[in-house]
């Protein structure tokens, strides 16, 4: 009987042959496949950010020589604004002689007319006014086509050459109308409607003035000279 046949079977029926066995190794562990998955994950992850990487380069290029050939085309160089210029702080420029540049408030010639029923209104409002700085002008009773005929706050009168000025004066009250005249001077009317109760106090005046003269954003050039 061979040495490896269990006691009590034939020996003949399990009867082991040959010299050569096969050999065991260890099974494979989870953990293993877990982090050879990860690090299959990773490579694709830095494979498409490379990619992703190259792309941006690329594309940054050909947007850096459209914009130059763009200025190229308008015969405008590419150059930032200077610190002090008045692009570079957001206040809009204010040429010399610019009708509709905002002029300091003493530069304002101010007429009050009261459009109401209620005595004393214009010249109490001019005294507000020239607290600000204004220059007064006239003060006393709307004209007849505007007596009783001004249902809101206020109504701003200015010529042409006295935009910018108009523009001042109405910043000072809220729901002002403002319309234009053919005047020849900078003056302004302020003709006090039914629904004036008082004017904006300074901090609300101004800023009604910077958002009156906010200048208007440039249209987006993307994709096109």
């Amino acid at each position: 009987m061979s040495m490896l046949t269990p006691q009590g079977l034939k020996g003949k029926q399990y009867r082991v042959t040959g010299n050569a066995y096969p050999r065991l190794g260890r099974p494979p562990k989870k953990s293993r496949k877990v982090i050879a998955a990860l690090a299959g994950l990773l490579a694709l992850a830095l494979i498409g950010l490379g990619g992703v990487q190259l792309y941006d380069i690329f594309r940054g290029k050909d947007k850096n020589s459209s914009a130059q050939a763009c200025a190229t085309a308008s015969g405008k160089p590419l150059a930032a604004p200077s610190p002090g210029a008045p692009e570079a702080s957001g206040a809009p420029a204010a040429a010399a002689g610019d009708p509709h540049a905002v002029p300091q408030a003493s530069a304002v010639t101010v007429n009050i007319y009261n459009a109401t029923t209620k005595a004393g209104l214009a010249g109490r409002t001019a005294e507000e006014f020239k607290k600000r700085g204004f220059t007064i002008g006239k003060v006393g009773n709307a004209p007849a086509e505007l007596d009783k005929k001004v249902p809101g706050t206020a109504q701003v009168i200015a010529g042409p050459s006295g935009a910018g000025a108009g523009t001042l004066v109405s910043s000072q009250i809220a729901g002002a109308t403002v319309t234009a005249d053919a005047r020849t001077d900078a003056s302004v009317d302020f003709v006090i409607g039914d629904s004036y109760n008082a004017l904006l106090d300074e901090t609300q005046a101004a800023a009604a003035l910077a958002l009156a003269t906010k200048p208007t954003p440039a249209p987006s050039t993307t994709g096109s000279c």
